[in-house]
């Protein structure tokens, strides 16, 4: 027989899989909060604090924003590069992903992406002029945007320089305010990860064993799109001769998906903990939030974010924040920080479907909101909403 995991058990064993389930207190290890989930997305936006910094805070309240930059910029613990977007990696994960450069060279030569820009910059000029001067940023180069400026246009400097980057031969240094320093992979990644040799089917085996690891139950689509360092083709090839146990994954709505999972499967549930019946403001970027499908697969919640929608246009608002209690999604906030003022506005709270706000439910969100202000030096918090919340706009 299939062997069938519970909607609750698949949402206790995802939780715990990506740091939700345990109290996030202690001494912070962001390097080992990094290992655990594989990857940290990078985002620039900072309403309240960066994707990054968030996700990381979210497993670890005693997290503070430095640290990431620490582990990239002087420990040398993790390397920037791109997964389905910025991430930062462990460090240990560089020899694994040697093919995912080439892959990228491949994609972009291919679909001649950076065609243009590659026509008006010489790259070994960009690789001679970091070799003599050190690190540099975009703003050592002065190319000119030619032509009407559109929301995503990019100097050739900046185009040449994001090619050397997916390609891996160049590295991020550091950042600085969230700046990306540029330096040879050499002078960045240690010597003995650097000149380490995989061969590719190794590569391809460890990046999908280490995608299940982690989401505990998958399809074939959700290991390719844990890193986005694999085919289609490669997982369809590694799943066939992969030692995976068959299982049923019952979704929110009560349906049963199959699905592959690892062959120890029961004891991973058995031993997965309860998660935490502590409110947390999860961030938009955040893992449990990023794979939207299986997020409504597994919690019955329909998220989208509408940082590119028109205001007119959006249901919710321009970035707002999923609420988690326990195992289960109860609400969304929109809020936003003025850290020169010292405040933390609350601009929108609403409920998600069938769900009733009760005073410790709402004690619950304070004493979060507490938190996070410590956390981006905001320790006002101002109510410039009901704090009785909205009902759900959808469903």
């Amino acid at each position: 027989m299939v062997y069938r995991i519970s909607n609750r058990d698949a949402r206790r064993l995802w939780l715990s899989n990506q740091g939700l389930a345990e109290t996030p207190t202690g001494p912070a290890d962001p390097r080992a909060t990094i290992q655990k989930l594989g990857f940290v997305q990078l985002d620039s936006i900072q309403v309240l604090s960066r994707a990054h910094h968030h996700i990381l805070w979210s497993r670890n309240q005693n997290y503070r924003e430095p640290m990431l930059d620490k582990l990239l910029g002087q420990d040398r613990a993790v390397f920037e590069h791109f997964t389905h977007d910025a991430s930062a990696l462990p460090i240990e994960t560089y020899p694994y992903w040697r093919a995912q450069f080439e892959r990228r060279k491949a994609r972009m030569d291919a679909k001649g992406w950076f065609k243009s820009a590659l026509d008006k910059v010489d790259l070994n000029d960009i690789k001679t002029r970091i070799s003599t001067e050190g690190a540099l940023s975009t703003e050592a180069f002065d190319t000119k945007i030619e032509g009407p400026k559109e929301m995503w246009s990019r100097p050739p400097h900046k185009q040449a320089l994001d090619y050397l980057w997916y390609a891996g031969d160049l590295a991020t240094c550091y950042r600085q305010n969230f700046k990306k320093f540029y330096n040879l992979p050499e002078r960045v990644i240690p010597e003995n990860i650097r000149t380490t040799q995989i061969a590719r089917e190794e590569q391809i085996d460890w990046l999908c064993r280490q995608a299940v690891e982690r989401l505990g139950f998958a399809t074939s689509g959700d290991i390719k799109r844990f890193w986005e360092a694999v085919d289609t083709a490669e997982v369809k090839d590694w799943v066939t001769g992969a030692d995976l146990a068959e299982v049923e994954v019952q979704s929110a709505n009560r349906e049963w998906f199959p699905m592959l999972a690892p062959p120890d499967i029961a004891d991973r549930i058995q031993s997965a903990p309860a998660p935490t019946s502590r409110l947390r403001i999860l961030n938009p970027f955040d893992p449990v939030i990023r794979d939207r499908d299986r997020l409504s697969r597994l919690f019955g919640m329909d998220y989208r974010i509408e940082i590119f929608v028109p205001a007119a246009k959006r249901i919710w608002g321009y970035y707002v924040y999923p609420l988690l209690e326990g195992d289960r999604f109860v609400g969304r906030l929109e809020a936003k920080a003025d850290r020169k003022k010292g405040t933390l506005t609350v601009t929108r709270l609403w409920a998600e479907k069938g769900v009733k706000w009760t005073n410790a439910r709402s004690a619950k969100l304070d004493a979060e909101l507490d938190r996070m202000g410590r956390f981006i030096g905001t320790p006002e918090i101002v109510w410039a909403a009901s704090r009785i919340p909205d009902a759900s706009p959808v469903g």
